[in-house]
């Protein structure tokens, strides 16, 4: 039996639409291949809204986001509606609502450089050479943009503005979680970033983070202050992995870090909420850049930025993690094949339109079966290569090199499985060793996250790995 996810569709305006519409197409394509089902209904939402409602989040539209599973959003805003006042505006009376009516108080931007396109980096390229990827983590609901009293007002004749900086440790503590189960999944690498040599605020975030640290101990914690993780990122950024910060500094470093990969046109992000739909986490989830109205209609669009949403969205709201691993390899595929749109093209490479870039991506999307026959003969070499390991001494693989692939934590009468498929109720009986096929598969997944991220390995060391995580997965159940 397969499952149905219910999401909403935002596609807002300028480039949205046509973005949106290469989205759909390989959420589609990967619904068909992965044998689970999608329940697709589109709103109007910011100035398309406004032009058809007078709002730019009418009511029919938040109450489609109330009944999903989760929102796939793209962009809104332009020139057109910039002469309304500020409050009515697509992006203040739109994006800003939803993200406090759903308690997103979690914001994921991942700064992603691949190394085909490191050239466009304003960094020296043997800074950025062979590419890197760093997530920022920024926490969305607290701080300085929220905390009481705010305003300007008159005092002894002088007119004075206030900005209140207010955070609680439960907040911190959320967002504290939810940084080491995301970095625990990738290098178990965590960057907190404050600002402890000045305010209470960063005081009290520092000590909540060093406490959290505790309950995981396979993820190393480091500690930054503001001005330094600023500096840093520009002197080493492939020395970073995960960081997690508050609301104002991770508004500034997550533009910082999206500028130093050279083009915005490929960066998606999260917003993660206090809670769950069901069984799945509500999140919304949409490109880094804006609608960008001056090329809208004209099929120049970048859409890699709202597919990596797409794929955002399986990972974190839908625990389908090795769908949205086979994503981003199309995606990187299809650049390491030449193809480029406007935004990212230089001399050498194809330049294709927004359709062109969508319709490739997802004509490189793999199956299941797909990859096991792809990886055969690697992984007949491999198998052999891994009795030979199992006959000398067993090696324990670096902790720190190989991340696990995230486990789901779900109640025991329902789990869910990458294909979207249901599990066996708990007290099922099962085997206790996996199936050749099963560790094929999941070293193959092992093996292209650890290429991505790059971590060093080998092919033996992913068969090893995907080994032990399965078997420990088994004995769990």
């Amino acid at each position: 039996m397969s499952l149905t996810y219910k999401i909403a569709v935002l596609a807002g305006d300028g480039i949205g639409p046509e973005v949106m519409a290469e989205a759909i197409d390989l959420l589609q394509k990967c619904a068909e291949l992965d044998r689970f089902q999608v329940d697709l209904n589109e709103s109007l939402v910011g100035g398309a809204a406004i032009d058809a409602t007078g709002k730019a989040l009418p009511k029919e539209t938040l109450a489609n986001c109330e009944a999903s599973d989760a929102i796939l959003f793209s962009s809104v805003g332009g020139p057109k509606w910039e002469r309304l006042p500020p409050g009515e505006q697509p992006e203040r009376a739109a994006l800003l609502p939803l993200r406090k009516h759903f308690h997103l108080f979690a914001n994921l931007r991942p700064a992603l450089c691949l190394p085909e396109l490191s050239a466009a980096s304003p960094l020296r390229p043997d800074l950025v050479q062979g590419g890197f990827e760093i997530l920022c983590i920024r926490e969305l609901t607290g701080g300085l943009y929220f905390g009481q009293p705010k305003g300007t007002r008159v005092e002894h004749g002088e007119t004075i503005a206030i900005d209140t900086m207010v955070y609680r440790k439960s907040e911190v503590e959320r967002i504290a979680h939810l940084a080491f189960q995301i970095a625990r999944t990738r290098k178990r690498k965590l960057v907190s970033v404050d600002k402890a040599n000045v305010l209470e605020n960063s005081l009290l975030w520092r000590a909540v983070l060093k406490e959290i640290a505790a309950v995981y101990p396979a993820v190393e914690l480091t500690h930054l202050l503001v001005d330094n993780a600023a500096m840093q990122f520009i002197r080493a950024p492939k020395t970073f992995d995960v960081v997690v910060t508050e609301n104002l500094f991770g508004d500034i470093l997550s533009d910082e870090l999206a500028m130093l990969t050279g083009s915005i046109g490929m960066l998606p992000s999260a917003s993660l909420g206090t809670g769950q739909h069901g069984f799945y986490r509500f999140g919304l989830y949409e490109p880094s850049g804006g609608s960008a109205p001056d090329i809208a209609g004209q099929g120049i669009a970048n859409p890699i930025a709202q597919i990596l949403s797409v794929a955002m969205m399986l990972r974190y709201s839908f625990e389908l993690e090795e769908t949205a691993a086979r994503i981003e390899s199309a995606v990187r595929k299809t650049i390491a094949k030449g193809l480029r749109t406007k935004d990212i093209w230089s001399v050498g490479t194809k330049l294709v339109s927004t359709k062109e870039m969508g319709d490739e991506i997802n004509g490189k999307l793999l199956t299941r079966n797909n990859c096991k026959m792809e990886g055969e003969e690697k992984s007949k070499k491999v198998a052999k290569e891994k009795r030979s390991v199992k006959k000398s001494k067993t090696v324990a693989l670096p902790a720190k090199e190989i991340p696990a692939a995230p486990v789901a934590e779900k109640p025991a009468t329902r789990k869910t499985t990458g294909s979207g498929t249901a599990k066996r109720p708990a007290g099922s009986s099962k085997a206790k060793e996996p199936s050749y096929e099963q560790v094929q598969l999941r070293a193959y997944f092992i093996g292209e996250r650890r290429k991505s991220l790059g971590i060093p390995g080998d092919e033996t060391s992913d068969w090893v790995q995907a080994e032990l995580e399965l078997k420990a997965e088994l004995a769990a159940k």
